[in-house]
């Protein structure tokens, strides 16, 4: 009976005509569904020019909608969007060069460029979506000629991949949630972000108004040449010896930016850089020191205490650059010492205070330990050294009378200090006294605290008054000393402000032996016009 039913009934339903028509409708359904999917993933993205900055667009297949944020190297943001089949994906890029130097050439425009932002991501929408169409379309034709080898079919399927990707489109506009943006979901480094530095809300406020004015401050910086040369009392030999002295980038992504800049406009012949290049030390921040490869000049580098072993091993890796640890390097005839910090501390609320010198002597503190051994590999280097790296100021004192001049971080604070010297003993005999010649003269070395050159990264975010981002250049003469030292800053977060203060060796008021006070000079700012 039942071979009966299956001969009477079933089988005429498989073999006969709706049937065929049945598995032709679902071939022509599946090739369609594969070819868009095929043709979104491979095809559907789009780049997206806002102001000066890049952005890559893409949209997958994907069972939940929504969008996400990528923030090399910091992480990615997860917003609840919209529903629907289709995934948004936004990777934030660098800057473009030949658009900045437009907005360079036409300061106007970069006021413009940020009225027009809104204009710009929604055209960069719309431009993905026609793609994401075309896309699917064209890869569903492809895909159905080779299976069918049919024009009707292509045509069936071509039709329904554009229905397809049309209605996915249609239902992620109709459940759009705005209010996504004030929730999102963090994910890599940005996961600390709220822990780290506060509030989120003011945050992303503080970084929207940073964004706002990156342009401005990019902009701001290639004048910066044009104060140089009208500057008073001192001009660069040609054959100075150039050093940009940067520290503290503590992951900005815009100080590569900035660094390059003024690498090119002040003919720099090396960047020092006395660490905490990163914030945390961790693997996946090992992408942002990649940029050192696109400086163009050397680049030295020692370890600050957020930076990892794994941080200074990609650093090392670059092509360009040369990190010290108790050991020297030589640039245009310049010799260069240094010597990582001792301690990993990256959990910034773990910290202890800042401090210059030791109070309990030498063998309870590690970065003064560090500093003797710098000091002893300084006094073996025959010919002695020029220049001398760390990341600690606390690390300076045992290399006081050892070398000229110490560079260091870490404080986000410029100073400028000379060391005290080190005392002088009699030498003396234990059967008569020995007559004493003249003492030896004890050389001076002057301390150079730079500030952040990452506005303190997130965390120059969290104040009000934001923490500027500083470097300084650095002019040494045929005999390796130090002339003249320019102070760049850039006003930080929300402000645009560049000023350039111009020292020269004794013509500047003279440093205080306690690290703690700074001198004071009088800014030069740039003229806003050529």
């Amino acid at each position: 009976m039942m071979r009966s039913f299956l001969t009477r009934y079933v089988r005429p339903a498989l073999t006969g005509r709706w049937a065929g028509r049945l598995r032709l409708g679902a071939t022509i359904a599946l090739v369609s569904v594969a070819g868009t999917v095929v043709g979104t993933l491979l095809l559907a993205h789009s780049e997206v020019a806002v102001g000066p900055f890049r952005a890559e667009m893409s949209v997958s297949p994907s069972f939940s909608g929504g969008t996400e944020v990528d923030i090399p190297p910091l992480g990615s943001l997860h917003l609840d969007s919209h529903s629907g089949p289709i995934h948004l994906k936004v990777n934030l890029g660098s800057l473009d060069q030949e658009r900045t130097a437009a907005l360079i050439d036409d300061p106007t425009a970069i006021s413009a460029a940020g009225q027009s932002a809104v204009d710009d991501v929604t055209q960069g929408v719309v431009k993905l979506a026609l793609r994401a169409l075309g896309a699917s379309v064209v890869t569903s034709l492809l895909l159905a000629a080779l299976v069918f080898r049919s024009s009707r079919r292509m045509a069936w399927s071509g039709t329904l991949a554009l229905a397809i990707t049309a209605g996915s489109m249609g239902l992620a506009a109709g459940t759009l949630r705005p209010d996504s943006i004030s929730e999102p979901r963090y994910e890599g480094l940005l996961v600390n972000a709220p822990a780290v530095v506060g509030d989120a809300r003011r945050i992303a406020d503080n970084y929207g108004r940073y964004a706002d004015q990156l342009s401005q401050l990019v902009s701001n910086v290639s004048r910066i040449y044009a104060t140089v040369s009208s500057l008073p009392v001192y001009e660069p030999a040609a054959n100075s010896t150039r050093i940009l002295h940067v520290s503290d980038l503590h992951l900005n992504p815009a100080s590569w930016d900035i660094i390059r800049t003024v690498v090119k406009q002040f003919d720099i012949d090396a960047v020092v850089d006395t660490g905490d290049i990163v914030d945390w030390g961790s693997s996946t921040e090992e992408t942002y020191v990649s940029e050192i490869g696109t400086i163009g000049a050397p680049y030295i580098y020692v370890r600050g205490n957020h930076d990892s072993i794994a941080i200074e091993g990609a650093v090392r890796r670059q092509p360009n650059a040369r990190v010290l640890d108790n050991t020297t390097t030589t640039i245009e005839g310049l010799t260069v010492a240094g010597i990582g910090d001792p301690e990993f501390t990256p959990d910034k609320g773990n910290q202890p205070e800042p401090v210059v010198g030791n109070a309990d002597g030498p063998s309870s503190s590690p970065l003064v330990r560090a500093g003797e051994q710098l000091a002893g590999t300084i006094e073996a280097q025959p010919g002695g050294v020029d220049l001398a790296l760390v990341h600690d100021p606390a690390m300076a004192p045992p290399l006081s009378g050892t070398v000229p001049l110490v560079l260091s971080g870490h404080l986000h604070q410029r100073r400028v200090s000379i060391l005290p010297k080190p005392p002088v003993l009699p030498l003396t005999s234990a059967s008569a006294p020995v007559p004493q010649s003249a003492p030896q003269e004890i050389m001076e070395t002057r301390l150079m605290v730079e500030g952040s050159t990452g506005g303190a990264g997130l965390r120059g975010l969290e104040k009000e008054e934001p923490t500027p981002i500083q470097m300084s250049v650095l002019y040494f003469d045929e005999q390796h000393q130090l002339k003249a030292y320019d102070d760049i800053q850039l006003g930080g977060t929300g402000k645009s402000e560049v000023t350039l203060e111009r020292k020269v060796i004794g013509q500047e008021p003279e440093p205080t032996t306690n690290p703690s006070v700074s001198s004071g000079v009088t800014p030069i700012t740039p003229r806003s016009g050529p």
